[in-house]
Parts: structure tokens; sequence; C-alpha cells
């Protein structure tokens, strides 16, 4: 099937995708001028020859038949799980994390373009087992996000394994996978958070011994809890085999699961990560804890988005930027610089923007037949919106500052030429909406 270039192009998400890199690379020439009105970096230039590239790589995957893809898929996930392994061993440091790879000023990230593949991968299993059990197809796909998340949790990048989380909910969703599932996992997240970060928020936030926080920070104490729900999980599974219709062992047994598992992790969580990075997690809390340390980026970002106002101080007027009060300005904190310079109207323009790239996407997703396209676009959805939702809420001071980057619009290389890929994807699947293959 001959494919019509101007055809294939789906010019909605084409003029999202171009505005939002518009507005990206102006901000980032902004947060290189200084004080004194001189460029210190050329990071803009950088950005415009990574955009000419992801417009390339848009294109080419546009043009390409994504269906083509299923066939290679598996062994592009093997090589994806090689490479953070060798990232791993090999890699080179970048903000405390072992994530990167390359020569000299050149280097990549692998974990983001991983996502790429983490999402065919996972999209091509997806449409395999559409026949198997709920529970056998959940565990498998689960074991498929384990593996890249741990990977890149051992580098330690825990901002881009966070990604992978959503990725995978967003998918499993929209393959059908039973809600009590997905639950597990989403509790199973959250008190796996909450064991490891209680013991540092007790010491840096709170400032004094918590009582009901001892079970946790007491080694022996902590140990004995484990041991315990441990027991009441295993009194409960021997419950459930026994009794198999008394549905109370079930939730004995759910329950207790994942508390006992959550703790096992949490334990695991503060071997890999450092306690900054953990205070990190829970600095937006009370940033002036530690006002010139981990709470320094929120409490300077909130202050540009403040001092912005409803039209902003005016292209390259901001003072947090220029005076260099807000560090990663051109990535993490891209938007804090846009918000000061042009205010809540600038703000809602990208939001918008944001928006109607979403809302497109939902509409790929309800348009096509195909499930593999199906599942990829999801994945893509769960991408967009992870990322969208955490650096604005990050910048903000709502949410943990987890070092995600707002796509499109700040500075770096692979994460912006992996979501150009993704456009088109999307616009790849869009064209051939219908189920059955092209010769």
């Amino acid at each position: 099937m001959k494919v019509k270039f101007f055809s294939i192009i789906d010019y909605l998400l084409l003029a999202c995708v171009l505005f939002l890199v518009s507005i990206g690379v102006i901000f980032i020439y902004s947060s290189a001028i200084n004080a004194q009105g001189i460029l210190v970096k050329n990071e803009y230039i950088k950005q415009i020859i990574w955009a000419v590239l992801g417009l390339g790589i848009m294109i080419v995957a546009a043009l390409i038949d994504y269906r083509k893809f299923e066939r290679y898929c598996g062994w592009a996930f093997a090589a994806l799980l090689f490479i953070l392994i060798y990232t791993r061993l090999f890699g080179r440091y970048v903000n405390g994390a072992k994530s990167w790879i390359g020569i000299g000023e050149f280097g990549i990230q692998p974990s983001e373009f991983g996502k790429v593949l983490y999402i065919l991968y996972l999209a091509h299993f997806l449409e395999q087992s559409e026949t198997e059990s709920p529970r056998k197809r959940f565990f498998k796909a689960l074991g498929i996000f384990m593996i890249p998340f741990g990977l890149i949790m051992l580098q330690p990048d825990l901002g881009t394994a966070s990604v992978y989380l959503p990725i995978f909910l967003f998918m499993c969703f929209a393959a059908g996978v039973p809600a009590k599932y997905l639950a597990i996992i989403i509790s199973f997240g959250t008190l796996t958070i909450l064991f490891a970060i209680l013991p540092v928020w007790e010491q840096k936030i709170v400032g004094h011994a918590v009582p009901l926080l001892g079970i946790l920070t007491n080694t022996r104490l902590r140990f004995l809890l484990t041991a315990g729900v441990g027991s009441i999980m295993l009194i409960g599974l021997l419950g459930k085999l026994f009794f198999k219709h008394n549905e109370y062992y079930y939730w004995i047994t759910f329950v207790s699961a994942i508390i006992f598992f959550a703790l096992l992790a949490s334990t695991g969580v503060t071997k890999v990560l450092k306690e900054y990075q953990i205070q990190r997690l829970i600095i937006f809390l009370d940033p002036q804890t530690d006002p010139r340390g981990s709470g320094w980026n929120i409490i300077q970002s909130k202050t540009a988005i403040g001092a912005g106002g409803p039209f902003g101080k005016g292209f390259l007027q901001g003072t947090q930027s220029h005076l260099r009060f807000l560090p990663e300005q051109s990535t993490d904190f891209i938007f804090s610089i846009l918000a000061e310079e042009s205010g809540f109207l600038g703000g809602i323009i990208v939001f918008s923007l944001y928006l109607v790239l979403m809302l497109r996407t939902v509409y790929i997703i309800r348009k096509t037949q195909n499930h593999f396209g199906y599942y990829i676009a999801s994945g893509i959805l769960g991408m967009f919106f992870f990322h969208f939702m955490v650096n604005v809420g990050m910048v903000m001071g709502i949410m943990p500052i987890t070092g995600i980057p707002l796509l499109f619009l700040s500075y770096g290389g692979s994460s912006l030429m992996t979501a150009m890929c993704c456009i088109g994807l999307l616009m790849s699947i869009s064209y051939r909406h219908f189920a059955f293959m092209h010769q």
C-alpha cells in the first residue's frame, strides 16, 4: 500500500508539538541569559538540532506501518535490557544517577528511549495474551514491567523509572485487566514509598520522635512487624487452600501480602536511594525545613510562578532565572521560567496545548480497531499524562521533586526525540486504524 505523505500527517498533533517545542526553545534561550543580559549557554541551539532530528524520527515513525514493529519488538526489548545492564555497569553519572552512555559531550539516556521499546513489547504481549486467564496475563505483564523498572532503579534514576509505572497501568487498564489487580500495584507502590519515606519525614520534617513510627525506625521492631505480617499472610493462604469458598481468608491474604511485600520493598528502596533522594520526595510538604538545601528548588520555583502574575514580567525580564536563583531551570523547572515571564496566560496556553494533544490521543485510541495499536496509544497517553502532571505539580510545590522533564519544552535530546517518536507512532496508528494488515 502506497502511503501519501500529506495524508498520514496528523496536523492537529503536529501543530501542538511544533508550538510546544517552539515555546520550549524560546524559554531555554531565556534560561541561558544572565543578569547582565549575556548569553552564557548554547542549549537552545542544541535543542533546535534535537527538534529537527526529532521531526525526522517522527516522520519516519509515521510513514512506517507500526504493525511491522510487532515482529521485532521481542528482540528490541531484550536489547533494551542488555543496554540498561551495560549502562548500570559502565555508564556515567549525571545528577547522581548512572544513567547515561556516550563519548565526551555526546551521550544518550537509554532509559528514555527504552520507553518506546517497552510500550511496543508490552502492547505485543497484551495483544497475544488476550485469551489467557486475567491473573496469568496480569502477572506476566507485571514481570515485563518489573525488569526494566528494577534495572533503572539500580542506577538509581527514580524519576525515569517512575514513568514506566503509569504506562503499565494505562495499558493494563486498556487491556481490560481486572481493577483489583491494578489496585494491588497502586496499593503496593503507595505503601512502599510511605514505609521508605516516613522515617526520613520524622527526622527531617517533624524533627522529633513520633511514637507510632518507632515500629519502622527501630530495626528490631521493623523485623518483628515484617515477620508478623508475613505469618498472617501464610495463615490466610492456608485458610484459603483448605476453605476455598471462604472469602474471609482471601482478603486476609490479599491485604497482608501487600503490606508484607511493601515492607520488604521499602527496605530495598532505602538501600538503593540515597537519603537526599528520599528527602526530595517529602520536602514539598514543608520546604522551609531545609530552605538552602532540598527545599531551595521548590521555594524558588514557587516564587518565580507567583511573581509572574496574570501576564508575566515579559520575555527576558524574569529575575529568578536570570539571577540564577532557580536551579535546573532549562530542564526540570522550565515551566517556572515560562510562568514568571509569560504569567498565568502563558501557563494556560501551554495547558491548552497539552490538553488538545492528549484529547487527540484519546480520539486515536477510540478510533483504532487494531489491538496492538490500541495498546500502544494507551501507553503513550499514560506517558504524556504522567510527565505533564508530575512536572507541573513539582514546580508548583504540590508534588515531590522527581526530576521528570516537561516533554517537548524541557531541554534534553533523549526525552524530546522519544516524545517525537511517540507522536510519529500515534500518526501511524491514526492513519492505519483498521484491524487488518495492509500488504
